[in-house]
């Protein structure tokens, strides 16, 4: 892992991996629980500032080794208070974060993949196609660059990754980076607080359950027939909505857990009331509850989002039949705060 000679990023080692590279420069195992320390509860960056430590072992980190966070490369306000963030990465390749600020709680939205493969028709991130997975340092980066800037406490605010990407076609990487966001003795951030969102790559569902902790799961529905989802979510002719629905049955939440399904809501295309009744036959045998997500308009894309009246039509039938549903208020039109604007416009100016 240490190569003498090459600046290694720290962030993103886990205790055995920090145990191991202390170790392995001749300094004492007990240094590593403060370097962890230090980084993750304290998330002091500056290795000269990490005051546990003994200043001649203070040097040598700062010689030696690096703690480095993407570089803002954008940064858009909107009047809502929603925050847009574009990261550049160390490779100039660019991904997004948003921070939605909320009365009650603080939000931010992060990215697992510099672009996406899943092909969903009405994600402007799809339109970037897949560059690579980010590294477990990036996607922490983008928690820990927006927490510093916003002062945000640890336990204060609410992680999801629903940014660009599939999370769970970054399976390894996204899941060290949220043990580690959950880690008691690092970030302690309760797992209750981090969802992952995921279009229903089935099989990785299946390789959560055997996890020791795990996220809140968001399911990216979007439609309530195979044929449309076939349409809208090219994934689910690998996995279609009876496996995807079988696999979320099997999921061993705890009792008052329940599965978020996500559904965006296009104008004309799955919104009708069929599609709400449709929704209800999908969900008997389980206790979801509904985020029902206005469109988010994207350039060059042909949907658009319901009127106020038809999307309070699809809630009161999900409603009236006992289903939990939240609705999303619309953030950041006037930032492009859909996913992928900035990184898809940002990528095109770049190869132009």
């Amino acid at each position: 892992m240490y190569q003498p000679g090459m600046k290694s990023n720290l962030l993103g080692l886990n205790q055995e991996e920090i145990l191991e590279l202390v170790e392995s420069i001749g300094e004492k195992p007990f240094r590593a629980k403060q370097l962890y320390h230090e980084i993750y509860r304290r998330s002091e960056l500056d290795f000269l500032e990490m005051t546990e430590l003994s200043k001649a072992f203070r040097q040598r980190l700062a010689d030696e080794f690096r703690i480095c966070l993407p570089e803002i490369a954008r940064r858009s306000a909107a009047q809502d208070g929603t925050v847009k963030y574009l990261f550049r990465l160390e490779d100039n390749r660019y991904v997004e974060s948003v921070f939605i600020p909320e009365e009650d709680r603080d939000t931010l939205c992060i990215s697992s993949q510099v672009g996406c493969n899943i092909g969903c028709r009405f994600c402007m991130t799809a339109q970037m196609g897949l560059e690579r997975n980010l590294k477990v340092e990036e996607i922490l980066g983008q928690v820990f660059r927006v927490a510093k800037e916003r002062n945000l406490q640890r336990g204060g605010f609410s992680v999801v990754f629903m940014g660009m990407g599939e999370p769970l076609q970054n399976y390894k990487n996204v899941m060290k980076a949220f043990r580690l966001m959950a880690d008691p003795l690092g970030m302690s951030m309760s797992h209750r607080k981090v969802t992952i969102s995921t279009s229903g790559v089935v099989p990785a569902l299946r390789k959560m359950h055997h996890e020791e902790i795990f996220p809140n799961i968001a399911i990216s529905l979007n439609a309530t027939s195979n044929a449309l989802r076939d349409d809208l979510m090219p994934l689910n002719q690998k996995w279609n909505l009876e496996e995807l629905i079988q696999a979320c049955r099997e999921f061993p939440i705890e009792p008052r857990r329940r599965i978020m399904f996500e559904y965006v809501m296009l104008a004309g295309v799955n919104d009708s009331d069929e599609d709400a009744h449709a929704m209800l036959r999908l969900f008997r045998g389980l206790r979801p509850k509904v985020n029902l997500i206005p469109y988010n308009p994207n350039p060059g894309l042909p949907y658009r989002r319901p009127s106020e009246e038809r999307i309070a039509r699809f809630r009161d039938v999900l409603v009236n039949e006992g289903i939990a549903v939240f609705m999303r208020k619309t953030r950041g039109d006037d930032i492009a705060a859909a996913c992928g604007q900035l990184a898809y416009m940002e990528g095109a100016s770049a190869g132009a």
